[in-house]
């Protein structure tokens, strides 16, 4: 497996591994219509400005040619994080064909690599109940549960728990 910054030729694929893991793995901590409507948003997301965005940073796991895993950073954390990060942890998706393989820890740990080489001195992010163990497993700490609209840049009206969680590099 190669760990390494995707083109924005990688875009589809990126997707298309967005949604499977959010469909294959979701139901482990939510129901049909929530995972539905967190899947919805794979449709409008724009992978290839992430992938081209100077503030993000975007990893992609490699295996033979295929993308089997993604990860995105954000130098700067938004507003609404009641930990106050420095930089945030917008995504480590993998396929849930290799899951619980190292996949998604080996584009983890790259992420953290970039984000010290930027100076970023605490990391947060929201986290899914389903990967909560995932980032408790990597040195996160929990700082609270919240109701989130799934795909609200959708409109889908659906919410969910998720949870706030930190980490200091």
């Amino acid at each position: 497996m190669e760990i390494r910054e995707p083109t924005v030729e990688d875009a589809e694929a990126i997707r298309a591994v967005h949604r499977a893991s959010i469909e294959g793995l979701g139901p482990q901590a939510y129901d049909r219509r929530q995972v539905t409507a967190w899947a919805r948003g794979c449709r409008s997301a724009d992978y290839a400005a992430t992938i081209e965005a100077a503030e993000t940073v975007c990893l992609v796991a490699d295996r033979d040619g295929e993308v089997i895993g993604f990860g995105t950073l954000r130098a700067v954390a938004p507003d609404g994080y009641v930990s106050d990060p420095d930089g945030e942890v917008t995504a480590v998706y993998v396929s849930p064909a290799v899951a619980r393989e190292g996949v998604g820890t080996g584009l983890y740990a790259a992420i953290e690599r970039r984000a010290r080489s930027r100076s970023i001195e605490t990391l947060g992010l929201s986290a899914s109940l389903n990967a909560v163990p995932f980032y408790q497993a990597q040195g996160y700490d929990r700082i609270r549960e919240y109701d989130h609209e799934f795909s609200s840049h959708e409109g889908t009206g659906v919410t969910g728990t998720i949870v706030e969680m930190t980490k200091k590099l």
